[in-house]
């Protein structure tokens, strides 16, 4: 091969090295003998090979699981909680630079949190202001990822594991609440039907007819098995009348 064609084939595979592609949803840092030069756009883009290096950032929304923390509540009651963090790079410039592996600061950041924010509350908050709890925790995280250029989305807290004697503890008072409520509302309904009897005494006490037909409702429930015999002591007539007006 003659030294043309050999510049030729060396030349054609130095290009090629240093192709890259960047994909819409990345960007791509160069670096030029360890120096930040600039940050490459999505699409064909070449580099000077052995001389330049890149490093690729997802800037789509990227999920982080935050593993289960053992807390102690405010309460004193020990539980283990695990979570999620959502979060965006705005500024891979600053991700690359300002922090060393980004992805496992920001899940030590938000254990800690989650930890502090947890354990100054009592169990009964957590429980029923999972929101809130991550809201909190996403103030704390933020604060620091804002120096990265990184943008947290949400914080949710998944699940909270409680020790088996708590559940059960926590099954009866949820019975005793039940059964409470259930006590009251029959209450309320016995004191209801009082007062619609009463309404109706009122009015059956006001008309004598009315009595007589109540008296005779009475009658055939009674004999509706007809296998009962009714006897009077005395007369329909002796059957309290309308009162008199004083």
């Amino acid at each position: 091969m003659n030294p043309f064609m050999s510049f030729i084939v060396i030349f054609i595979l130095f290009f090629l090295l240093g192709i890259r592609i960047v994909f819409e949803y990345k960007r791509a840092l160069k670096f030029r003998f360890g120096k930040y030069i600039n940050t490459l756009q999505p699409g064909f883009r070449w580099i000077i090979p052995f001389v330049e290096t890149i490093q690729v950032v997802d800037i789509r929304v990227i999920t982080i699981n935050v593993v289960s923390q053992e807390v102690m509540t405010e309460d004193n009651v020990p539980c283990s909680i695990d979570g999620v963090v959502f979060f965006k790079i705005n500024s891979p410039e600053k991700a690359v630079l300002e922090v060393e592996e980004y992805k496992f600061a920001i899940t030590q950041l938000s254990q800690a949190a989650l930890r502090d924010v947890c354990g100054k509350v009592e169990l009964d908050t957590i429980l029923s202001k999972r929101e809130e709890m991550g809201k909190n925790i996403k103030k704390i995280v933020e604060q620091e990822t804002n120096q990265w250029g990184i943008e947290i989305i949400d914080v949710k807290i998944k699940d909270i594991q409680l020790p088996e004697n708590m559940r059960r503890m926590m099954a009866n008072q949820a019975e005793a609440e039940r059964s409470r409520r259930a006590k009251i509302i029959l209450a309320l309904a016995e004191e209801q039907a009082a007062g619609k009897l009463l309404e109706a005494g009122k009015l059956i006490d006001q008309s004598p007819s009315a009595i007589k037909l109540r008296l005779y409702q009475t009658l055939s429930n009674i004999a509706a098995e007809k296998n009962s015999t009714i006897l009077f002591p005395f007369p329909e007539e002796f059957l309290p009348s309308k009162r008199k007006k004083k």
